[in-house]
């Protein structure tokens, strides 16, 4: 099993309105080190990797970073968003 090093002084917002605190490092179980506080270790599945996943606090869970849709073109008008 993974950790993640939650930062909880680094909020990450993305473009749908969830926020969140960033994940700056994964490490497998056994090579965990000591951190200061604010940051904190928590399990995470394998597939969770730094900046691309996040820690929500509202429910306590771990997620991927959501990725915003493509633009959209309209006509001759390159990245409109409709």
């Amino acid at each position: 099993m993974k950790k993640a090093l939650i930062c909880p002084n680094e909020p990450v917002n993305f473009f749908d309105g969830k926020t969140g605190y960033r994940i700056a490092q994964t490490e497998p179980s056994e090579n965990i080190f000591g951190v200061a506080e604010p940051l904190y270790w928590l399990d995470c599945a394998d597939e969770v990797m730094a900046d691309f996943w996040y820690f929500d606090p509202a429910d306590a869970t771990i997620k991927e970073v959501p990725i915003p849709p493509p633009p959209v073109t309209i006509g001759n008008a390159p990245n409109v968003i409709a």
